[in-house]
């Protein structure tokens, strides 16, 4: 029993260590891990230039490293090119949107109901006189409180915007570094892989390379399913902005489908603002039809995601919401994505039979 104890005392210091050597040594080796990554996903490219077009081998690197870097830099460039446009139209419409803001504030002040509150509220002022102190303080202290949410959120804007700006060397270095090790990397990709494959025995190499299988499919799977998820809502959205006339629909379909990712509003958090004013403003069609859209993509979505999640990642999706849920507590929108990564490298090293094996050294010694 007490060796059965030590043993299971030394599994947990060995994987405690390592943990702690993976938090430190992850600010110093993550551009690093990025070029890895990059250099995975464009080595089946580097591969066809060299085997089909004859490339060099660097000569295959080079080209797909100027392509992909074109193809990224003419996204981003499309992307800002398109917000600055956009940013530019808001600002000229916004007058006008200011003025029928004010007339429905106005229509609201003047509307019985509020009018007769507003004279219930004088009565009772004059009525209890003892109030009006506490009522003024209690108006003065919200009006503090929301004038300090206001500074503190422009302080927040223009600290957040300064380190940007200031981050920007830094930025720079690093993706330098990222892209260069990326040229290395893939140069020499097999060379590299035999090397690290040579620092560990075949009763490691097994199961490690059944979990990086594993983990690939599901990984990229998750990743892949977010994108067709984002496109779904993105096109369905943008097809129902056009067919009510809606200005710059497919801009606004575009940004609703990235605004799909945040955590329980997803959709929500822009359509409901948007239909609510629609009603408001009185336009009833507009508002009907935004209920329409949101309605339908609700229904498309629940009944297509589990069978894609389940399709692409393996996973059961309310273990999926779980590892989502339970990131987001602890890590922030980061650990939207953390949570179900941590539940599919769980789920490949229990299929590599690694929980096995511990229990099996724990209990008798024997790692088989």
């Amino acid at each position: 029993m007490l060796q059965r104890v030590l043993r299971g005392l030394w599994v947990v210091c060995i994987a405690s260590v390592a943990v702690f050597l993976m938090y430190k040594a992850a600010p110093l080796v993550y551009p690093f891990v990025i070029a890895w990554l990059i250099a995975y996903i464009l080595n089946p490219f580097v591969d066809l230039l060299q085997n089909k077009l004859k490339f060099p081998r660097w000569m295959a690197v080079v080209s797909t490293l100027i392509l992909f870097v074109g193809a990224a830099l003419t996204v981003i460039a499309a992307a800002i090119t398109r917000i600055i446009v956009e940013v530019l139209h808001l600002l000229q419409n916004m007058e006008g949107s200011i003025e029928n803001w004010k007339h429905m504030i106005v229509n609201f002040i003047k509307n019985v109901e509020v009018q007769r509150f507003v004279r219930q509220i004088a009565f009772l002022y004059e009525q209890n006189p003892n109030y009006q102190a506490t009522i003024n303080n209690n108006l003065n202290n919200t009006a503090q409180t929301v004038a300090n949410a206001l500074s503190s959120l422009i302080r927040f804007l223009l600290n957040s915007f300064l380190n940007f700006l200031y981050s920007l060397p830094n930025i720079a270095t690093i993706m330098i570094v990222i892209l260069l090790s990326v040229f290395f990397i893939s140069k020499d990709w097999k060379r590299l892989t035999q090397f690290i494959l040579s620092w560990f025995p075949n009763r490691v190499r097994d199961p490690a390379s059944l979990i990086w299988n594993d983990l690939r499919k599901a990984l990229f799977g998750y990743m892949r399913t977010q994108c067709l998820l984002i496109s779904m809502t993105a096109v369905i959205v943008t097809i129902g902005l056009l067919v009510l006339r809606v200005e710059y629909a497919i801009t606004i379909g575009m940004l609703i489908g990235l605004v799909d990712l945040l955590p329980y509003l997803g959709l929500g958090a822009a359509m409901i603002p948007w239909i609510a004013y629609s009603f408001m403003n009185g336009n009833e069609s507009l508002g009907i039809g935004l209920s329409v859209i949101y309605l339908l993509v609700l229904i498309i979505r629940q009944i297509v995601e589990p069978k894609v999640l389940a399709a692409n990642v393996g996973l059961d999706p309310l273990a999926i919401l779980i590892g989502m849920f339970v990131g987001l507590k602890l890590f922030g929108l980061l650990g939207m994505l953390a949570g179900p990564a941590a539940l599919v490298v769980l789920s490949a090293v229990k299929r590599a039979n690694v929980f096995r094996d511990i229990r099996n050294y724990i209990m008798g010694g024997d790692k088989k």
